[in-house]
């Protein structure tokens, strides 16, 4: 018996290193496919380069590169060369705010104001209470995108940013419906560098970046043009996948503007679940990650091709959802020409980062769930293969709408009125100014605070014009013009809807 005893002992000293031992095997699909699956899937999808990390109990299991830089050319994508992660920006944003709390600099109930009395809402009794969380977690009330047309490659200032945010009226109450709001990381940028004394920039680089060793991560859109090894953002312009401008990012920089690899972004992840770790050193504070991963928002339910989720919530800069019964933490980022996903699935001790440079996949998600699959030990399923059947659908549905338009605009269908009587100025009281000038069939449109971009307008029936953006990110829409008696009253101006999905009513002057 007393054998037996001394058995079950050392089995019970061995247990925890057996489970890490089994929990650590690297699934086969990971050694011995994923690079064919990669390959295959970029081709399927016309991803010029993607670059993945995968990390597990602290080692990196995989971090490499896939095609190329920049269509045209032949510089080869590896895990150095950087992208534009969009809206992963944001866990790094919330992460800062947080780790200010936790040195004792403020707190995330403190109200807003506090640290930025220019902060403003569109109704008095928001801007006085909305406090540091709320604009962390995207609950200010605003439909999700709302206003982003506004921000994103805009001459706006600072101080007339906040007016701006302040001028449009929220869709919902108040900390009553989770909608998405890239304008809450700008503020939560401000935040930061009133608390901290320094540019939120240099906050991230003192704080996280150094100290984790990224040294190729940057919070400025214009390293992307000067740094080496960099690659050049793609999406569809007239059906062809082509590369696009880097985009005017920094204003929302706290959103969306940080450019990195896979990997120093695989030092951000082993931190995140290390406990804040690197080489031996606490970077980030537990309680600070702890506080990032607190449900703040409810999304709604959760959904998944093969699992339905219970829970879809979001704490700070960071999605929460379950998946097979384990907590998912992760996010999604798209900017212009990009689409990217950062994954972490704490139980396990495993972190997936994939950049891509193009906008058009879905396949950056795609791959994830085949990677988490194969860590799970669950069955195998195509995601990439299967997604990429239904975006082919979309994508041709779109086509076919956007040539429709066009061949009614090739009918040089009559205005009701001379085109010239639709040409002037117009005004809106959220956005500004634009201008519509008569030229030979079209109209020229030009706006105040988007100086490189114009839109061509050309008459398709009932007083309806089809824009065609001279930057492909903003879409190809059609704008209602109202018509009063003889006189042009106003028109409807929209974009693409992964811009924003909200309109804007501009007035004739």
């Amino acid at each position: 018996m007393k054998k037996y005893s001394i058995l079950l002992g050392l089995l019970l000293l061995l247990l925890p290193q057996l489970l890490k031992s089994q929990n650590t095997a690297t699934p086969a699909f990971i050694t011995d496919s994923i690079d064919n699956y990669i390959n295959k899937t970029i081709s399927m999808w016309q991803i010029p380069g993607l670059a993945i990390g995968i990390v597990k109990d602290g080692n990196i299991i995989l971090e490499k590169g896939y095609g190329v830089s920049k269509l045209g050319e032949d510089n080869m994508v590896d895990k150095n060369t950087l992208f534009m992660i969009g809206s992963n920006t944001k866990a790094f944003t919330a992460t800062a705010l947080a780790m200010l709390e936790d040195d004792k600099k403020c707190s995330l109930n403190d109200k807003v104001v506090k640290w930025l009395p220019q902060f403003k809402m569109h109704d008095t009794w928001v801007t006085k209470n909305a406090n540091l969380t709320d604009i962390l977690c995207h609950r200010l009330g605003f439909e999700t995108f709302q206003g982003d047309f506004m921000y994103f490659d805009s001459d706006l200032s600072d101080s007339a940013m906040f007016e701006k945010i302040g001028s449009i009226k929220p869709m919902y109450d108040f900390r009553t419906k989770w909608g998405y709001c890239n304008a809450g990381f700008f503020v939560a940028g401000k935040a930061i560098e009133a608390i901290a004394g320094k540019e939120w920039g240099a906050f991230l680089q003192e704080r996280i970046f150094n100290p984790l060793q990224m040294n190729r991560t940057f919070t400025k859109v214009n390293d992307m043009r000067i740094v080496p090894n960099a690659s050049t953002g793609h999406s569809f312009v007239n059906n062809t996948l082509k590369p696009i401008p880097y985009g005017g990012l920094d204003l929302l920089g706290p959103a969306a503007s940080i450019g990195s690899c896979v990997a120093d972004m695989d030092k951000w992840t082993m931190a995140l679940l290390d406990s804040g770790k690197f080489e031996n050193n606490v970077i980030i504070p537990q309680k600070t990650i702890e506080r990032t991963r607190k449900p703040e928002s409810i999304i709604g339910n959760g959904r998944h091709a093969y699992n339905k989720n219970i829970f879809k919530l979001y704490g700070l800069g960071w999605q929460l959802s379950d998946y097979e019964g384990i907590k998912m933490v992760s996010h999604t980022g798209g900017v212009h020409g990009y689409v990217t996903s950062v994954t972490l699935v704490p139980k396990y001790n495993l972190g997936i980062v994939i950049l891509t440079n193009t906008d058009q996949n879905w396949a950056y998600e795609a791959l994830k769930w085949v990677i988490v699959d194969a860590f799970m030990d669950l069955p195998y399923h195509d995601y990439c293969g299967n997604w990429h059947n239904y975006f082919q659908k979309k994508i041709t549905k779109d086509s076919l709408q956007i040539q429709q338009w066009h061949d009614s605009a090739s009918m040089s269908i009559k205005t009701t009125l001379a085109l010239n009587k639709y040409a002037g100025n117009y005004t809106s009281n959220v956005y500004g100014k634009i201008e519509l000038k008569a030229e030979k069939g079209y109209l020229l449109m030009t706006l105040e605070h988007h100086p490189e971009l114009t839109g061509k307008l050309e008459h398709i029936g009932n007083n309806r014009f089809l824009c065609t953006y001279s930057n492909s990110a903003y879409g190809t829409k059609v704008l209602p013009f109202i018509i009063d008696g003889k006189k042009v009253k106003s028109f409807t101006l929209s974009v693409a809807d992964n811009l924003e999905f909200t309109t804007y009513e501009f007035v004739k002057n």
